[in-house]
C-alpha cells in the first residue's frame, strides 16, 4: 500500500500543471450545465433534472480521479476492461430490461445503466492499448483479422440489442482509430471498397420482400424517412416532422425556458421523451437559433480541443485515446442534431453532455477526464 501510495505521489508530481487544458474542462461543464437547465423545462417532473445533477457531480468525480491517474497506467489492465465490457453486454441480454422494444438496460432499482455507453469508453480505452502494442504489423492480415474479431465481437453484442445508431458510431470511431494508428493505405482503399459494396448488398438486400437483416421498425423507419411524401408514413415521421417545426418556431432567441405558450410544440407534448434523444429540438424551441449555434460550437469547441491534445500526446496510445473521444463526440453529435432536423432517419443517439442519462454521463467524464491527464504529459516539443 505505501509503494502504491508512493507511486501516486511521484505521478503527481512529475505531471506539467501549465500544460492542463482548463479549456476543455470549461467547455465540457458549460455544456452540462447548458443541458441540465434544458432537460429541467423539458419536462414537468424535476426528477430528471435531480438525476442529471447527480450525475454531473459524480461524472465530476470520476473526472478528476482519472484526471490525477495516469493514463498509462490506466492502460495496463485493457484485457480487464475489454472483458468487463462483455459480461456486461451479455448480462444485458440475460436480465436487460425492454423499454419500446430495445433492451439495452440493467435495472438497479433507483437507477438503470446502459452498457452500450459504458463500451465506447471501454473500446476506447482496449484498442488505444492494443493498437499501440501491435503498431509494427498493423497492416499484417494476421492481426488485420484478429483485431476485427476483438472488435466485432462487442459490436454484435451491441446491435443485438437492438442499437444501430450507436453500432455505427462505434464503428467509425474503431475505423478513425485504426487509420490514427498507421494502418497502411492499401489496406484502406479495400476496406473502402470492400465496404462500399456490401452497402450496396445491403441496401438491395432489405429491400426485398421479407427481409431479415433489419427489425421491423427499424426498415419502417427508414422507408419512412424515403417516403417522407407519402400520407401512409405520416405517423412514423411525425416526431421529426414536429422536431422541425418546434426549431423553427424558435426563431432567434426562442420562447424561453420553462415557458407556458400555448403555440409551443413542446408544450402540447408534440415530442415524445424530449429530455433524451430530441432534447436538441428544446434547445431550438426555447434558446432559438442562438441556443443552437452554442451547443454546436461547444460541441465543436470539445472535439477540436481533442485533437490538439492527441497532437501534442506523448505517446501513440495517448493520441489514439483524444482521436477516439474526439471523433466519438463529433460523429454522435452529427447523428443526434442530423436526426432531429430530419437529414437522417429516425434513430436513437443521446447528444454528448446534454441528452438525459446517467450512463452516458458518466462514461463521457471519464473519457474527458483521461484526455485531460493526457494533456498533463504532453511533449515538450511541438
Amino acid at each position: 500500500m505505501t509503494d502504491l501510495f508512493s507511486i501516486i505521489i511521484n505521478n503527481l508530481k512529475s505531471y506539467n500543471y501549465k500544460h492542463f487544458n482548463i479549456r476543455l474542462l470549461l467547455w465540457v461543464c458549460m455544456l452540462t450545465v447548458l443541458g441540465i437547465l434544458v432537460i429541467s423545462s423539458a419536462t414537468d417532473s424535476n426528477l430528471y433534472e435531480k438525476k442529471q445533477i447527480i450525475g454531473f457531480i459524480m461524472g465530476m468525480i470520476l473526472l478528476i480521479t482519472a484526471a490525477l491517474f495516469n493514463y498509462k497506467f490506466i492502460l495496463r489492465f485493457y484485457w480487464i476492461f475489454y472483458f468487463i465490457n462483455l459480461t456486461l453486454l451479455l448480462l444485458v441480454k440475460i436480465i436487460g430490461s425492454n423499454h419500446l422494444g430495445a433492451q439495452r438496460w440493467i435495472d438497479l432499482g433507483p437507477i438503470q445503466i446502459q452498457p452500450s455507453e459504458f463500451t465506447k469508453l471501454f473500446l476506447i480505452l482496449f484498442f488505444a492499448a492494443f493498437l499501440e502494442k501491435y503498431q509494427d504489423i498493423l497492416s499484417e492480415w494476421k492481426i488485420i483479422l484478429y483485431i476485427c474479431a476483438l472488435f466485432f465481437v462487442p459490436l454484435l453484442l451491441v446491435l443485438s440489442q437492438p442499437d444501430l445508431s450507436t453500432s455505427i458510431v462505434i464503428g467509425c470511431m474503431f475505423a478513425s482509430m485504426y487509420f490514427i494508428a498507421g494502418l497502411n493505405y492499401k489496406r484502406i482503399a479495400l476496406f473502402l471498397g470492400v465496404f462500399a459494396v456490401f452497402l450496396v448488398v445491403f441496401l438491395y438486400l432489405i429491400m426485398q420482400p421479407n427481409q431479415k437483416l433489419l427489425k421491423p421498425y427499424q426498415l419502417k423507419r427508414l422507408t419512412a424517412f424515403t417516403h417522407s411524401d407519402d400520407p401512409e408514413y405520416n405517423d412514423d415521421n411525425l416526431q421529426q416532422d414536429n422536431s422541425i417545426m418546434a426549431i423553427g418556431s424558435g426563431g432567434l432567441w426562442g420562447k424561453g425556458l420553462n415557458n407556458d405558450t400555448s403555440t409551443s410544440v413542446k408544450n402540447a407534448n408534440y415530442i415524445l421523451e424530449p429530455q433524451t434523444d430530441f432534447i436538441f429540438t428544446i434547445v431550438g424551441e426555447e434558446l432559438g437559433f442562438i441556443g443552437t449555434m452554442s451547443v454546436i460550437i461547444l460541441l465543436l469547441l470539445i472535439v477540436i480541443e481533442c485533437f490538439y491534445v492527441a497532437a501534442n500526446a506523448p505517446d501513440l496510445s495517448g493520441k489514439l485515446i483524444a482521436v477516439g473521444f474526439g471523433f466519438l463526440v463529433a460523429m454522435q453529435s452529427f447523428v443526434n442534431i442530423a436526426v432531429v432536423t430530419k437529414i437522417m432517419p429516425n434513430t436513437g443517439l443521446p447528444l454528448p453532455f446534454v441528452s438525459y442519462g446517467l450512463s452516458s454521463l458518466l462514461s463521457m467524464f471519464s473519457c474527458v477526464g483521461i484526455v485531460l491527464n493526457i494533456s498533463l504529459q504532453r511533449r515538450d516539443a511541438y
